[in-house]
C-alpha cells in the first residue's frame, strides 16, 4: 500500500469513528396544556391519546413537557412504556401542581442525577419567584449517558411566569446561573416555554449569553410557518410567534428545527404546538 492510500484510509477510519460516536437525537419541547375541566372540547381525556401518538410517531428521544399535572403525565408514561420521566410537582416538590418533566427513552439512556430548582429568590424550595402573582415556576433537570457512545450531557426544561415580567428576566438569569453551577463545561440542553417571543427581553438574555444557542438560529431553514401558541385555534393573530425554544451549548450541531403543526378533525391536541429539533453531540 502506499503512502497516499495509507493516508486516505487513515481518514476514512477516523471520519468514520467520528460518525459512530456521532450521537443523534430528536429533541422536543411541548406543553401539554394542563388538564383543565374547563377546556369543553378540549378536555384531557380526548386530547390524551393524541398527544400520546404524536410523541410516538416524531419519535422523540428526549422531551420537556410543561404544564403537565401528576394524573396526565401517568397517562403517558402508561401508554408509551418505552420513556422513562423526571420531574417534580412545582406546589410542593413532590405529586402537587403542574410539572417540568423530562421524558427520555430508556434504551438509548441511563439516568445519572437528576434535580429541580424554583424559578425564585429561594430557589431550592418551592416559592414564587419576583413580581410573579399567580404560580410557582420549577425547572427540572437530568444528567443522561448514551448507553452506546458513553457520551453524557444535561437536559433542563422550565416554564416560565406568564405575568411578571421582573420574573422572566430574573428566571432566565437564574437558568443561566444554575447550568453553569450543575453543569460546569458539559454539553447542555435546555427547553422551555418562555412566555417569550424571539424579541423579549428574557429570550436575549439566554440567547446572547454566549454560552446556551437557539437552535432556531442554527438551521438555514427552520420550518416555522405558524406561532408556537395555539390558543386551542382560538387566537386569530396572524403571528408566527415562537414562545417555546430549545437551547443547546456548542458542543451540539442543529440539522433540523420545526414546529409541528399536527391537528385532529380540526382541533389541537395542546393550546402550544411542541417544537422539534434534531441535534448532535458532536
Amino acid at each position: 500500500m502506499n503512502k497516499s492510500r495509507l493516508i486516505l484510509t487513515t481518514i476514512i477510519a477516523l471520519l468514520a469513528v467520528q460518525i459512530a460516536f456521532a450521537q443523534q437525537m430528536i429533541i422536543g419541547t411541548y406543553n401539554l396544556r394542563f388538564d383543565n375541566k374547563k377546556d369543553s372540547g378540549n378536555l384531557w381525556v380526548d386530547r390524551a391519546p393524541v398527544v400520546v401518538d404524536l410523541i410516538r410517531f416524531h419519535d422523540f428521544d428526549v422531551l420537556g413537557t410543561q404544564e403537565g399535572l401528576k394524573n396526565q403525565l401517568d397517562d403517558i408514561s402508561t401508554a408509551l412504556p418505552e420513556y422513562d420521566r423526571y420531574g417534580k410537582g412545582r406546589d410542593d416538590g413532590q405529586d402537587k401542581g403542574e410539572h417540568s418533566v423530562i421524558y427520555f427513552k430508556k434504551d438509548k439512556f441511563k439516568l445519572l442525577k437528576s434535580g429541580d430548582f424554583w424559578l425564585s429568590q429561594t430557589p431550592d424550595k418551592p416559592s414564587l419567584g419576583w413580581d410573579a402573582t399567580c404560580c410557582n415556576r420549577i425547572c427540572s433537570w437530568v444528567q443522561l449517558q448514551d448507553k452506546k457512545s458513553g457520551k453524557k450531557f444535561y437536559f433542563f426544561n422550565a416554564h416560565f411566569d406568564h405575568q411578571g415580567v421582573q420574573a422572566r428576566q430574573e428566571s432566565s438569569k437564574l437558568i443561566l446561573q444554575k447550568i453553569k453551577e450543575i453543569a460546569g463545561k458539559d454539553p447542555v440542553i435546555f427547553t422551555g416555554d418562555l412566555n417569550g417571543s424571539q424579541q423579549s427581553d428574557w429570550y436575549k438574555v439566554l440567547a446572547t449569553s454566549g454560552w446556551l444557542n437557539d437552535s432556531y438560529s442554527a438551521v438555514k431553514h427552520p420550518y416555522a410557518n405558524n406561532a408556537s401558541f395555539n390558543g386551542f385555534g382560538l387566537s386569530k393573530r396572524q403571528s408566527r410567534d415562537i414562545i417555546d425554544h430549545i437551547f443547546t451549548t456548542s458542543q451540539f450541531t442543529t440539522t433540523k428545527w420545526g414546529i409541528l403543526t399536527d391537528t385532529y378533525f380540526g382541533k389541537f391536541p395542546s393550546d402550544h404546538f411542541p417544537v422539534l429539533a434534531v441535534i448532535t453531540l458532536k
